[in-house]
């Protein structure tokens, strides 16, 4: 471990030699690439000097306790040793975590899509309480939420809903919420009081910029279309509502929440550029996967998560046997005790396979 540390402290004092050079100062594309190399190493290096500087006090102090020393002083001195001890092995738990491998997209913006799928007019009405408890959990973060596209169904429900959320690590908590969300629950159309079970998927995909996953103009079909409301009618006699389709991988995004064309080519970009990154991105982890399982489920769109059981006030997150029996907190976008229990799984697994390996 200690070498790695000392690699990673040699790495940093390194790039802070690059970062003065003027070719690469003048090289916005290398000064993004090492900047952020550095910043992501930072606190690894903090954390690695304060431990050395902690070790090299507790040998000052134990060398002390060899000297003769009157009866309060050696009192002192031991409590000062028991102190240090105590730092260095805090310190030491930090490092070990700091060195589980990042994930190079958890600092990122994070593109969501939620559509009601079993359960008809029931699912759609679910995937709309589904947005408004990211909506909700988003606000409480500071982070920002806009709406790409959507196709309501009325009374407050979503066929599909896409939105942005933008934030500093926003990828880094919402990116467990991949895959199949149940609810059960008693419609409020349902006279006999009879529970129903639904079903909502949702997508988290990290935002990918355009200087890391360039899409070439040649390899996208553009096509206009005017938009169309709910039920068909038409609100919009322009051709503004976009499609995309991205030829090599054969993805489509179809946009048409705004006014203008222009902007949403803009949004249908963002999205396409998110999908084509996330597809290459679970390619990869699937042939991780064949070697290692994902610490809390696959990623995968289709496996079942959590069941939100309204009835018993409760929730269950089935990858880690996780129930908290507060759902009506939970769905107001509390959803912190969840998260937090799905990093920590999260970390302790990748904790255990770095110490295998």
């Amino acid at each position: 471990m200690y070498d790695r540390l000392q690699s990673v402290e040699d790495r940093y004092e390194r790039l802070n030699e690059l970062l003065s050079d003027p070719t690469i100062i003048n090289d916005s594309k290398k000064l993004r690439e090492y900047s952020k190399e550095q910043s992501d190493i930072q606190e690894t290096v903090q954390t690695y000097r304060q431990y050395k500087e902690t070790r090299e006090e507790l040998k000052d102090a134990k060398l002390m306790l060899e000297d003769k020393l009157d009866a309060d002083m050696r009192e002192m001195v031991k409590e000062e040793v028991s102190e240090l001890e105590a730092q260095v092995e805090e310190l030491e738990a930090k490092m070990k975590l700091l060195l589980v491998p990042k994930d190079p997209n958890d600092d990122k913006n994070v593109i969501m899509e939620i559509r009601g799928a079993a359960g008809g007019d029931e699912a759609a009405l679910f995937a709309g309480t589904l947005y408004r408890m990211y909506s909700r959990f988003a606000d409480a973060q500071g982070w920002k939420t806009e709406v790409m596209d959507a196709s309501p169904t009325g009374l407050g429900g979503y066929k599909e809903i896409i939105f942005m959320i933008t934030g500093k690590g926003a990828f880094s908590k919402l990116k467990f919420e991949n895959g199949a969300h149940r609810v059960q629950r008693v419609p409020e159309t349902e006279s006999g009081g009879r529970i129903h079970t639904s079903t909502a998927t949702v997508a988290c995909l990290p935002e990918a910029e355009e200087f890391e996953y360039e899409i070439h103009e040649k390899d996208i079909r553009f096509d206009a279309f005017a938009s169309s409301g709910a039920g068909g009618q038409s609100v919009n006699t322009t051709m503004s509502a976009v499609r995309l389709t991205h030829l090599p991988t054969g993805i489509v995004v179809s946009i048409q929440d705004e006014k203008s064309q222009h902007k949403n080519k803009d949004k249908a970009m963002k999205v396409l550029r998110a999908r084509v990154y996330d597809k290459f991105q679970q390619e990869a982890q699937a042939e991780l996967d064949q070697v290692r399982k994902s610490a809390v489920g696959t990623g995968d769109r289709s496996e079942r998560i959590r069941t939100y059981n309204f009835p018993q006030n409760r929730v269950t997150d089935h990858r880690i046997g996780l129930t908290i029996q507060k759902l009506d907190q939970i769905i107001e976008g509390k959803l912190d005790d969840v998260i937090d229990a799905l990093v920590l799984e999260d970390q302790s697994k990748k904790l255990e396979h770095a110490s295998d390996e």
